[in-house]
């Protein structure tokens, strides 16, 4: 396992706590040996040090064993290097010794710009043949025309089966939850559509704000960070469907086909099913937060949006008329990430409801902070008469299952290992994603509108609640 970024904040707070899990848990072969490569000048010494420090932070205690720690420690080696200079790659091919016929991965936990020149000196020292697997950490690109050319570069080194595009959320117990809830019970598959769904929610919401990323995110924004993959990703896996096998190939054909059937947001659509915000000074948790432009490594003009809501459509037999709606911002009221199934109402009401408005049925699937599936079904208040309110079937995955929950990157570090691609994003569908996002961008481009602004720790701008009120809905979090 070779880590490109082996000092940065991915590799430290994501990358080797959840190796040392699958070290811990024997999910490693003995002879697995992780090579960490950064410009930084370390000792092998100061290097295991400066791990253990992270790891013992991001690792809870309960976890963390000194036994452990140690034949951990000895699989890690580290190596300073710059990956930008093609003539320090030689020094690689005294560690890593070519021909030896062992797996080898290398994880680009680097900047998109670099993806493509780090293989091609891979490739001129011989370490890209047969046996070597490359990870490529999101965003793949900032437009369909560098994400192609990105991924043309990269694939005149590897082909497609040796290429791992990784989504940390699809490696998320919960996303694969939806999985099993859709394909593994006969319960919600008749009323997974149009027919009976009325609109579809999916929130991925941060209480933070940009912190130390401010000189990356200040060139991304909002849109390319999490829209174009996080948030069509969670959309796909709601909105496919059933695979013939579950395997690789049959399950990105699903997704690829939902990607392929939204309908596109060109024109003046751009501007009545998108909003844009970006978010100014507040407070959240009695903590007085500074305005986006202030954040450090931010151009204090700049036009970037911290936050995005739109409406999507999606052209297809199934769900034809069910509008999903997306949603992404930074600063919030609360951190959550979640999906909201809701259900059309029935057809003619026979009881009396008790409360300000009556509820139809509701499949709330939290991602985060806690996970876990919600059921809201309407039953008869206690008492006289028939009136009726809503309740909660609770599934919380911290009382369900007493084993402890795999992170999202243990498990994908380890499907990588055993070449287990279905988890993530194949070419086309980067592709696909970028072609319905590009013209979006373009659009708020051409109006030269600047975002929105709404107070840090807020639900985000006013704009966000008409965009469903125009269709008589709201947020879930705004009831």
């Amino acid at each position: 396992m070779v880590v490109f970024g082996g000092t940065g904040d991915l590799a430290m707070r994501k990358l080797l706590p959840a190796l040392y899990y699958l070290h811990r848990d024997g999910h490693l072969h003995p002879d697995t040996r992780i090579l960490a490569l950064a410009r930084a000048q370390h000792s092998l010494e100061s290097y295991r040090k400066l791990v253990k420090r992270h790891v013992g932070q991001h690792v809870p205690r309960r976890d963390f064993d000194q036994s452990v720690w140690e034949l951990f420690a000895e699989r890690l080696d580290y190596l300073s290097l710059d990956v930008s200079q093609r003539v320090a790659f030689p020094r690689l091919t005294k560690v890593l010794k070519p021909g030896t016929g062992r797996v080898r991965v290398f994880y680009l936990a680097t900047l998109p710009s670099l993806f493509a020149p780090t293989v091609q000196h891979l490739a001129a020292v011989g370490l890209t043949d047969e046996h070597a697997r490359v990870v490529l950490e999101k965003p793949l690109g900032e437009s369909l025309q560098t994400a192609t050319r990105i991924n043309e570069q990269i694939g005149q080194v590897f082909d497609e089966s040796r290429v791992f595009r990784i989504d940390h959320y699809l490696g998320k117990e919960a996303v694969q939850n939806l999985l099993a809830l859709r394909f593994g019970n006969a319960l919600f598959e008749p009323l997974w559509r149009n027919a009976h769904i009325d609109h579809v929610q999916i929130s991925v919401l941060e209480s933070v704000g940009v912190e130390n990323r401010g000189d990356y995110y200040d060139r991304a924004g909002a849109m390319r960070d999490m829209v174009q993959n996080h948030l069509l990703q969670l959309l796909c896996l709601v909105a496919m469907e059933a695979p013939v096998h579950f395997e690789p190939e049959a399950v990105r054909n699903e997704k690829l086909k939902i990607l392929e059937a939204l309908r596109p947001i060109t024109g003046m659509d751009v501007q009545d099913r998108t909003v844009r915000g970006q978010y100014a000074a507040g407070e959240h948790a009695g903590e007085r937060l500074p305005a986006y432009y202030f954040e450090k490594s931010v151009d204090h003009d700049s036009n970037t949006e911290t936050f995005v809501a739109l409406q999507a459509e999606i052209d297809n037999w199934r769900w034809a008329g069910v509008p999903f709606y997306l949603r992404t911002g930074k600063c919030m009221a609360q951190r959550k990430s979640e999906i909201v199934i809701q259900f059309k109402p029935v057809p003619h009401k026979l009881f009396p409801h008790h409360g300000d408005s009556p509820e139809n049925n509701r499949l709330i699937i939290s991602l985060q902070p806690d996970e876990g599936i919600r059921l809201s079904l309407m039953a008869k208040s206690p008492g006289r008469g028939m009136g009726l309110q809503q309740v909660e079937l609770d599934l919380n995955f911290d009382e369900a299952f007493t084993r402890r929950r795999w992170d999202a990157y243990e498990r994908l570090l380890l499907d990588v290992i055993e070449g287990d691609a279905t988890l993530f994003m194949r070419r086309d569908e980067i592709g696909a994603a970028w072609r319905w996002v590009d013209p979006i961008i373009d659009g708020w481009r051409d109006c030269y509108r600047s975002p929105k602004r709404y107070p840090a720790g807020s639900w985000g701008p006013e704009a966000a609640d008409s965009l469903l009120e125009r269709r008589g809905h709201r947020w879930l979090d705004q009831r």
